[in-house]
Order: structure tokens, then C-alpha cells, then sequence
């Protein structure tokens, strides 16, 4: 699949780096030719030097054909208009922006143009992670109110099923991992002790479903 890149910074770089090596076809585009350095001599994709959101730049790097396109520079206003050109002009489906303001993230997110809140994602991870708990969402949509994480549960839980987390929590079991293997949870589903359970929960819940799971279940 082919994907164009808009932004050759860290994020643009290790981006097109990490899909080259699965295989696909790479065009990043940047402003600064300098910046292409961070692609290194071995990366085999196309350098494209102008404006992302140019029609002719996007058709040098082959938007006609892309699978996807990301927004990725350093810019909010350039990011957004770009993956508008992108999804309006060439109708590509798959499209990302990153944005560093979260409140016009989540304008853009209600208008149908998928964003990442780098800021917002930012401060959910590192206050995750100064929470008592500790626990930290594996993922966070783009709109930072969604997360899956993985959770403690206390060893008096084990021996009953999986509908009664959900039942006690308000959150949706995702998957749980059993002697190293993933595996789907039907509702009969029984933990069992060494089970790594995952859930899908709001951000905001997350410390209310760690304090229940900390503690004994509840009786009835």
C-alpha cells in the first residue's frame, strides 16, 4: 500500500521508517529538504519537497494512488487543511491529522477528520501514570475519551466470571490473555488466577474501575 506523509520532524520520520519496514511504499513531504536527513540513506521512499497541503506537491507524492495520508508537522492549521485536501479533493479515506490543541482536536474529530491531541495524549499518559494505581491505557482513541487498559484485579475475583467485573465496573471486558495466549471472553467466561485482563472504559472511569477491581467484589 502506498502512504503519503506530510512532515519529515521525529513523529513524520520514525513513521515512514516503521512502514517502509512492513513493507509499503513511502512518500513524506516536507517544506525543508534538510529535514529528509532524518530518513537516513537507507530509507527508499520518495522525498518531496513542498507545501503538504499543495495539490501538485500531494500529486508528486502520489495521493492519487495512497492508501492513507498523516498530517503530521509541526503545524495545526497546515496539518488540518491538508488532510482536508487529502480526504475532499483526492478522496483518500484513510486520513489522520495531529493537532496540538486539544479543544480544536475535538471540533475537528465531530467534523469527520480524525485527529491526534498530542498535548491531550500527553498529559492522559503522564497523569495515568501518577495516579496511586499506576495503571496506563494501552490506547486512548483520538478523541482522549475512550481507552483500553489493562487492569489489577484483586485475588478474590478469581472463580467468577467476567460478567461480573463487567457488571461491577460499568466497563466491557475486551480480551483477557490466559498463560500467554489472548483470548475472547464469552459470557460464561471464569477468571482465573494469572489471567491479564483488559477493558474498555471512558479515561474518566479508569480510577473508579481500578479502586472497585483493588478491593473484594461485592455481595449481593
Amino acid at each position: 500500500m502506498h502512504f503519503v506523509i506530510m512532515g519529515c520532524g521525529r513523529v513524520g520520520s520514525t513513521l515512514a521508517l516503521s512502514l517502509e519496514e512492513r513493507g509499503h511504499d513511502v512518500a513524506v513531504v516536507d517544506q525543508n529538504a534538510a529535514a529528509f536527513r532524518r530518513l537516513g540513506r537507507g530509507f527508499e521512499g520518495r522525498r518531496v519537497k513542498g507545501i503538504g497541503f499543495d495539490r501538485d506537491t500531494l500529486k508528486e507524492a502520489g495521493i492519487e494512488s495512497a492508501y492513507a495520508f498523516a498530517a503530521v508537522s509541526n503545524g495545526d492549521n497546515s496539518n488540518i487543511l491538508a488532510a482536508r485536501v487529502a480526504r475532499e479533493t483526492f478522496g483518500v479515506e484513510h486520513v489522520v491529522a495531529r493537532i496540538y490543541d486539544p479543544r480544536r482536536a475535538e471540533i475537528y474529530q465531530r467534523l469527520g477528520i480524525p485527529t491526534v491531541a498530542t498535548v491531550q495524549w500527553t498529559v492522559d499518559r503522564v497523569v495515568r501514570r501518577l495516579m496511586p494505581q499506576g495503571s496506563v491505557p494501552e490506547f486512548i482513541d483520538p478523541s482522549g475519551q475512550v481507552a483500553l487498559s489493562e487492569v489489577a484485579i484483586d485475588r478474590s475475583w478469581v472463580g467468577l466470571r467476567l460478567s461480573t467485573v463487567e457488571s461491577a465496573t460499568g466497563a466491557r471486558v475486551a480480551y483477557l490473555s490466559r498463560l500467554g495466549v489472548g483470548m475472547l471472553p464469552g459470557p460464561d467466561t471464569v477468571l482465573q488466577e494469572g489471567d491479564i485482563v483488559r477493558v474498555l472504559s471512558t479515561t474518566e472511569d479508569i480510577p473508579a474501575i481500578e479502586r472497585v477491581l483493588a478491593a473484594a467484589p461485592p455481595t449481593e
